[in-house]
Parts: structure tokens; C-alpha cells; sequence
């Protein structure tokens, strides 16, 4: 999604265009009570449901220094220090807030809660002159990244909204200048960006905004073909990480995402080219609800890949002639919105990271309350239901007496770990991973 850009004319022209996230809801064939006992059962059933795919058990087999068994009745603190399941937000605005105080605030708070960020590679404002990538600025989002234990990704390689500004030449030209960007990004950043956008938005890669803003990409993706163009945009990628993640990413969540992109995105022997399904979920002008948010993950889990729920907004006040402003009712409805929302998601086995769109309501896109936190870089209820869900319900802490040769029992949310225990004056600590191929004992080493 671009940030700053006004698509206020497609978003409610989208029912002529092919359906937008924004502004065609879910449809259900059921009758109106049956949908709401629907919504109701998949709500009620989401706590099971959590406990089955984001939780497993283990037994720790904990040693001390030297290999000495840990004696039987020792107490054993084990705390989760971050989730295996993503949750994220861009990070646009890391170190471009208004003050150096909202700098340090936006940089606190976004640690504090996620664990996965969403850098920007929007191609006309990466290069906005050729061969001078704003390179120096991701290093320094990364640098920041790895310093607080956070997945990075970049978005997106391939997206027809905006022609760079000095970008000419015949459709073949274009196109090979395009694909020869996408390996020199995912090349230059291998290992420090692991997981990409590959191609954005690319079901409707011809209405009327980019035929208007990137009319020589937009005709450079008419000559090549739609199915070849994301094809090959995603072997390039693939050949200059093999190790990489790679999204197809789009707004819509129409069966026209799926078979015109989607399911045309496989090699020669029809295995798919991508790692994971990435589905926009922008809610400026109404809240999706429960049953269209579980019949979106139930139509792209069908492909048999994990969902990234890549962009999701929900607003904190009304649109309105004078401005688009947080309210006090706002915050209190998108806080319960929210909730619901990830609640959802979490419980469903195929989506394995959630992305918010964007974490601060200053100079967020369109302008609008989308934030977690305000334009002062306060908390909104928002944010501070998620932090109860992500580093409280969803997060383990266990207090455990060790069995004999030094073995301690129990069920966690899948992550990473620290164990602790006193030894006299000391502190003896060890790390291990929980994740659902965990089917044996872990052995833990402290020191």
C-alpha cells in the first residue's frame, strides 16, 4: 500500500472496478441469525483454538555448568521472551517523527509491543534518482531491528503505483530495469531481509491510478503479461536469495485474487513460486466483523500456505468535512475491533503474522486515526488491549519445581525461551526454542 497517496476515487469506485478491500463486504449465503450464530461460534471456539495451533508442550532436561544435573525441587522460572507468530507494523516513521521526544516514544512503544517490521521499497521513492537507493536508510532500520529481536521485511519489490521519476525507455526496457531492481534489493539485503512483497496489488495492475501514475511500468506489466510478469519477478527474487520469503500481496480478497494471480503463480511443474499468501486488510470504512475475517483466511488457506495478514487498519474516529480525528468513542470501538480482530486471526492455523498499517496517527496514510498510538505518541486503548493479549494472555510464564535428573513439564505459546535458577548467589540462565515440530525433550544448558 502507498503511504500519502490519495485513492479515495478508486476506493469508492471499486464496485465497478472489481472488489476492494475497503468497500465490498463478505457476502454469506447463510440467513441473517444464522450468520450471527456463526460469528458467535467462531469467537467461542477461539480460545480452543489458540491453545491447539499457537500452543505445545515439552519436557526440559536442564543442566548446569559441567554438565551437573540439576538437583530435584529446584525452583525454575521459564518466561517467554518473544512469539514465534508474527506481529508487526511498518515502520515508516522510525526516527521521522515531529520531535526527537515522539522519536523516542514511537521507537519504545513499537518495540515494547511487536516483534516484525515492514520497511519501505517503494521503487519511486527509494530511487528518486537512478542508481542512488536510499540504501544508508535501511541499514539503519535494520541496525535498529536486530537490536531488539525484530523480523524485518521489505515491501515491495514490484508495484506499478508510481513510475520513479526518471525512469523512460520502451516496455522492455522498463521491464528489465524492474526486474534487475528486485534481485539487486533482495542480493544487497540477504540476511538482514530475509522475508518481501515480491509483487504488490497485482489482480487489478490496470485500473485507473497506475495507468495515470506508472503508465511506462503499467505497460511494460500489458506487454509481458500479468501471469508471466509476477512469474518471473518472483524467480528473480528467488534467485538471488533461495533462502528467502516471498509474498504475493494484495488488496483484494475476491476469488479474483486467487485465480487470476494466485493460483497462476506455479513453475512449469505447477509448484508455487511463493512461500506465503499476503492479504491487505484495510478497514477505514468499516470494520470486516468476524465471519468475513474467518471466510478470508478459510478462501486463501485453501492454497495450502501460511497467511500474512500484511496490512490492517482500523480507524479511531469518523471522517468528517472538518477533518479525520481520533475520538474518545472511536478509540473505544477500534480497541474493541481490535481485539476481536487478532483474536480471530490467532485462532486460525494458516495465518502466521499480523501486520498493522501504520503505528502512529502522525502522517499516517490518508490522513486518518489509523494509529495505535496517537499523534502524541500516547497509547490508545488499541494498543494497550494488544499488549495485554500478546505479552499477557498470549504469553508464558511458569514457576516450576525440577523433577528428578533435573526435568521440568510445560505448555507454552510457541517461541523463544529463557530458563532461570538460583545456585546460591548466582543466576544460571539458558535459552530454547518452542515450536509445533517440537515432538521430543529439549535439553537446556545454563550458564
Amino acid at each position: 500500500m502507498g503511504r500519502r497517496m490519495n485513492r479515495r476515487a478508486f476506493l469508492h469506485g471499486a464496485a465497478t472496478a472489481g472488489a476492494g478491500l475497503l468497500t465490498t463486504p463478505y457476502i454469506s449465503t447463510a440467513a441473517p441469525n444464522a450468520a450471527v450464530d456463526n460469528a458467535q461460534s467462531i469467537l467461542g471456539q477461539a480460545e480452543q483454538r489458540i491453545q491447539q495451533h499457537r500452543m505445545g508442550g515439552a519436557t526440559l532436561t536442564i543442566t548446569l555448568p559441567g554438565r551437573r544435573v540439576l538437583a530435584s525441587d529446584t525452583d525454575v522460572q521459564i518466561r517467554q521472551q518473544r512469539h514465534k507468530f508474527l506481529f508487526g507494523c511498518n515502520i515508516f516513521k522510525l526516527n521521522r517523527c515531529r520531535t526527537p521526544e515522539h522519536n523516542a516514544a514511537y521507537a519504545d512503544r513499537f518495540s515494547d509491543l511487536l516483534n516484525f517490521a515492514t520497511l519501505p521499497f517503494y521503487w519511486w521513492n527509494y530511487e528518486r534518482t537512478k542508481g542512488q537507493p536510499q540504501d544508508k536508510r535501511t541499514e539503519d532500520i535494520v541496525r535498529w531491528c536486530k537490536a531488539h529481536g525484530i523480523t524485518t521485511k521489505g515491501h515491495p519489490l514490484a508495484w506499478n503505483w508510481a513510475d520513479p521519476p526518471w525512469l523512460n525507455g520502451t516496455p522492455d526496457e522498463v521491464m528489465r530495469l524492474q526486474l534487475e531492481r528486485i534481485e539487486r534489493c533482495v542480493r544487497r539485503f540477504k540476511g538482514d531481509i530475509d522475508i518481501w512483497d515480491v509483487v504488490n496489488e497485482a489482480t487489478h495492475y490496470n485500473r485507473a491510478e497506475p495507468k495515470e501514475r506508472a503508465p511506462l511500468l503499467t505497460d511494460a506489466i500489458e506487454k509481458m503479461g500479468v501471469e508471466a510478469y509476477i512469474r518471473t519477478a518472483f524467480q528473480k527474487a528467488r534467485h538471488a536469495n533461495p533462502q528467502a520469503t516471498l509474498l504475493i500481496n494484495d488488496y483484494r480478497t475476491d476469488p479474483a485474487y486467487a485465480d487470476k494471480v494466485i493460483s497462476k503463480l506455479v513453475d512449469d511443474s505447477q509448484r508455487p513460486l511463493y512461500d506465503v499468501v499476503g492479504i491487505q486488510s484495510h478497514m477505514h470504512g468499516r470494520y470486516w466483523g468476524v465471519q468475513r475475517a474467518w471466510a478470508v483466511c478459510d478462501r486463501f488457506a485453501k492454497f495450502g500456505k501460511p497467511l500474512h495478514f500484511t496490512e490492517t487498519t482500523v480507524v479511531s474516529g469518523p471522517k468528517q468535512g472538518s477533518g479525520w480525528l481520533t475520538t474518545p468513542e472511536g478509540e473505544e470501538r477500534q480497541a474493541k475491533d481490535v481485539a476481536e480482530f487478532y483474536t480471530v486471526l490467532f485462532s486460525h492455523p494458516a495465518v502466521e503474522a499480523i501486520t498493522w498499517w501504520d503505528f502512529t496517527d502522525q502522517n499516517a496514510w490518508q490522513r486518518a486515526p489509523a494509529g495505535l498510538i496517537r499523534d502524541d505518541m500516547s497509547p490508545k486503548p488499541a494498543y494497550e488491549r494488544l499488549r495485554d493479549l500478546i505479552k499477557n494472555k498470549w504469553w508464558t510464564r511458569v514457576d516450576a519445581k525440577a523433577e528428578p535428573s533435573g526435568k521440568v513439564s510445560f505448555k507454552g505459546f510457541f517461541g523463544a525461551y529463557e530458563v532461570a535458577v538460583r545456585q546460591g548467589d548466582r543466576r544460571l540462565t539458558g535459552t530454547f526454542t518452542l515450536d509445533r515440530d517440537t515432538t521430543s525433550g529439549i535439553d537446556v544448558q545454563l550458564t
